[in-house]
């Protein structure tokens, strides 16, 4: 399908985050074939939708668990490792394929409701978990994770992530919706060689790993102690080789900055989930000014505890202000980056976060029928982006496109019964409490 969209404010989120006003954005086959202002665009001989407010790229969420909605709520109070070994693990093991669906599904589907069009999940039954996002709609990049607990063989993990990626690709579905991903948890909770051997496996398929980063300053000493930091010990086991984000990052030195700089190393930063575990405040203006590739994520829903990546654009901006004592340290056009273009490219993704030719037609139109955007759309740019980013939110979200397929229309998801997905999560839910 081909369709024209014109709206008074569109928002490309190019480098300099630019505002065009009375834009359009042309879609062929899912992918954007023009943006830019309505007297530039080329002529035009099919469909045109024409929208009131603010149109801007979906939502890239870096780093999520998001059948965890099935665990939402559950020791919410507790640090990030008791938390982890007295509720959500002995929780997890309780878990059937079909509740990671519906709990994947409904984290879908909150997310495509507040804008978020592609999230980065590391979760169990990744299988389950796409199927959950083809059917919604929406797209993801999966990781299996790729732990060593009792009970679980790591190598049969890596295994079993080769074997998927060499049968289906590393991009499948509608308007590629779905990349597979490696999924190591994290230093702490797996041997070196565990490690070197997920990289060596990423490398020769191209493929991106996910892996928790120095979240906590507690969690993982004992590779402090022997390799002098986390990031030296992936250095050192050859992980830093290939495409990697790595997962909250709070706990960095600046060696270890410059060092995630040298190798591209993606940064997933969760303020959200950081401040709720009380793991403390990563160093974003640090990271940008060394202009490591950083995106926002909300991480599971269980630890934040929602998917609102508009949320974390606040949070990102207000605690980056108040660690380094700096009003400028983060502005609203930085945050609204963060969250899109900046995303994207965390994750190695340059055909999402922007709307670009050739980049898939991934966007929301934002309602501006809201007191947020009181003063109107026709004030200076600063102002519009600023009431953009500080006062309105995933509320004003109205509609999303996907691949240019429109998967939410007046606020509520197209293609799935919300009410349904509720009640079979609720119905899950309880049973995990039982």
């Amino acid at each position: 399908m081909s369709r024209r969209f014109s709206a008074p404010i569109i928002l490309p989120c190019d480098t300099a985050c630019s505002v065009i006003r009375d834009g359009v954005v042309d879609v062929r086959d899912g992918r954007i074939t023009y943006c830019g202002p309505a007297a530039d665009a080329p002529q035009w001989d099919a469909l045109v939708t024409e929208l009131p407010g603010i149109l801007l790229p979906g939502l890239v969420n870096t780093h999520a668990h998001s059948p965890m909605t099935l665990l939402r709520g559950m020791g919410g109070d507790l640090p990030l490792l008791r938390w982890l070994n007295e509720i959500i693990w002995p929780a997890e093991v309780r878990l059937r394929p079909e509740d990671v669906r519906a709990g994947m599904l409904l984290g879908s589907l909150e997310m495509l409701r507040g804008g978020v069009t592609t999230s980065a999940e590391m979760y169990f039954h990744a299988e389950e978990m796409a199927d959950a996002v083809l059917t919604s709609g929406a797209r993801a990049v999966l990781g299996g994770p790729i732990m060593g607990l009792p009970g679980l063989d790591w190598r049969s993990m890596i295994a079993t992530t080769e074997r998927w990626i060499d049968a289906d690709g590393l991009r499948f579905g509608p308007g590629e919706r779905i990349e597979l991903s490696y999924a190591p948890h994290s230093a702490y909770m797996l041997p070196p060689e565990a490690l070197r051997l997920t990289g060596e496996s990423a490398a020769a398929r191209g493929a991106l790993v996910q892996i928790h980063v120095a979240e906590a300053a507690d969690e993982d000493g004992e590779q402090r102690a022997e390799y002098g930091s986390v990031p030296r010990l992936l250095e050192e086991v050859g992980l830093l080789d290939g495409r990697v984000i790595a997962a909250h990052a709070v706990h960095l030195s600046d060696e270890d900055i410059a060092l995630f700089a040298a190798r591209g190393v993606g940064v997933a930063h969760c303020p959200g989930s950081n401040a709720k575990l009380a793991s403390g405040i990563a160093r974003l203006a640090e990271l940008r000014a060394a202009s490591v590739p950083v995106g926002l994520g909300t991480d599971g829903p269980a630890s934040n505890d929602d998917l609102d990546l508009w949320a974390e654009m606040q949070l990102s901006a207000l605690l980056a202000r108040l660690s380094t004592k700096d009003a400028t340290a983060v502005r609203a056009p930085d945050a609204l980056l963060l969250a899109t273009r900046g995303g994207a490219t965390a994750l190695g993704r340059d055909d999402l976060g922007a709307l670009e030719p050739g980049r898939w037609a991934d966007f929301v139109h934002v309602d501006a029928d809201d007191p947020a955007f009181a003063a109107g759309l026709d004030v200076p740019d600063e102002q519009l982006l600023a009431n953009l980013v500080w006062a309105a939110g995933s509320r004003c979200v109205a509609d999303v496109w996907v691949a240019g397929e429109r998967v939410v229309a007046g606020g509520e998801p197209v293609r799935v019964d919300r009410a349904k997905v509720q009640a079979e999560v609720r119905e899950a839910a309880a049973r995990l409490r039982a």
